[in-house]
C-alpha cells in the first residue's frame, strides 16, 4: 500500500497562505553578501539549486523566473505551483541560504519596450516575490529594449517602467533595471520614471566593456539608486584574475558610499572551461568573500 507522507495533505491554498511564515531569513551577518544566478549554474528553477549554492560557497541564490520566448507570461512553475515554492523555501532554509532576488531574464532577449502583455509579466513577477517575500526584481534591457542602441525606444521604456513602478509600490518591492547607458544617463532614466520602486540593478560588465570608469559609475549613481549589483564581467577569466576590475577598489568605494546588500555573480567564467560549474563559480564566490566578507 502507498503511503501518503503528512505534508503532502496541505492543501495547495494553506500553503500558499503559511508562505509568508516560511520564507527565508538572514543567516550570515554581513554587509555584503554574495549569490549565484541560478540559470548561469544550469539549475533554472531546480530545487538542487541550493545545495550546489551551498557547495559553491553562496550565501544565496538570484532565482530566475524562467524562459519568455513568444508565451504572453514566463513559463514560471514557481508562479503556478504553490508546493514547489514552498519546497523551495524549504530548503533555502535548511541551508541557511537565502533568495535575494527573482530575475526576469527572460528580457535579455525579448523587448519589454514592445511586447504586449509586460504588464501581465511584471505583475507575475511581483506576485510571485510577494509569495515568497522576495523584496527584488531583476529587470534587463536586453538587445531589443537597449535604449543606447534604440534610443526611438526611451518614451515607450519610461511609460512601462512607470507602469512596472506602480504595480511595485503596491506590492512594496523594487525592480532593478540594467541598461546600457552610461551613470548619468541611467539617473536621467530614473528621474524620469520618477518611481522609488524602480532603481538600478548594476552590472561591472556594462562599464567594462564599454570602456568607462566602473568605481566612478558606481560614485555618480550613488547609494540611494543601487539596489542590487552584478559582480560580474563578461567570461573570459576568473573575477580574481580580471585586470579590468580592482576589487579592492571596489569595496572601498561602496564602503564609502554606505551601500551595502547582494553582489550576485553572473558570469566571469573561464572562457577555456566555461561549462565547469563548480570551478568557475566555486572559485569567483571564494574571491568576492575573501575581498567583501574579510573582518
Amino acid at each position: 500500500m502507498a503511503v501518503i507522507l503528512p505534508c503532502l495533505l496541505l492543501s495547495v491554498n494553506s500553503l500558499a497562505a503559511n508562505e509568508a511564515n516560511t520564507a527565508v531569513t538572514p543567516v550570515v551577518n554581513q554587509r555584503f553578501k554574495i549569490a549565484v544566478c541560478d540559470w548561469m549554474i544550469l539549475k533554472r528553477q531546480k530545487l538542487g539549486v541550493f545545495q550546489l549554492a551551498k557547495d559553491l560557497g553562496a550565501d544565496g541564490v538570484e532565482v530566475d523566473m524562467g524562459s519568455l520566448g513568444t508565451n504572453d507570461t514566463f513559463v514560471s512553475a514557481i508562479t503556478t505551483n504553490a508546493l514547489l515554492r514552498h519546497q523551495f523555501l524549504d530548503q533555502a532554509r535548511e541551508l541557511g541560504l537565502e533568495i535575494p532576488s527573482l530575475a526576469m531574464s527572460g528580457f535579455y532577449a525579448q523587448s519589454f519596450a514592445e511586447r504586449a502583455t509586460v504588464p501581465r509579466m511584471t505583475q507575475d513577477c511581483i506576485d510571485t516575490m510577494r509569495a515568497m517575500n522576495v523584496k527584488i526584481a531583476f529587470l534587463p534591457l536586453g538587445v531589443r529594449s537597449d535604449l543606447v542602441k534604440h534610443p526611438e525606444l526611451r518614451a515607450q521604456v519610461v511609460a512601462r517602467l512607470k507602469a512596472a513602478g506602480k504595480q511595485a509600490e503596491q506590492a512594496g518591492v523594487v525592480i532593478g533595471v540594467e541598461t546600457e547607458l552610461d551613470a548619468q544617463a541611467q539617473i536621467k532614466l530614473l528621474d524620469d520614471v520618477g518611481s522609488p520602486a524602480i532603481k538600478i540593478y548594476y552590472n561591472f560588465a556594462n562599464a567594462i566593456q564599454n570602456d568607462r570608469d566602473l568605481i566612478q559609475e558606481l560614485r555618480t549613481l550613488g547609494k540611494a539608486r543601487l539596489c542590487q549589483i552584478h559582480c560580474t564581467d563578461q567570461d573570459g577569466v576568473w573575477l580574481q584574475n580580471d585586470p579590468k576590475i580592482n576589487m579592492p577598489k571596489v569595496k572601498n568605494a561602496l564602503d564609502e558610499m554606505g551601500w551595502s546588500g547582494w553582489l550576485v555573480i553572473e558570469r566571469s567564467r573561464d572562457a577555456k572551461d566555461a561549462r565547469n560549474v563548480r570551478k568557475n563559480f566555486g572559485a569567483n564566490t571564494a574571491y568576492l568573500k575573501s575581498v567583501f566578507q574579510n573582518p
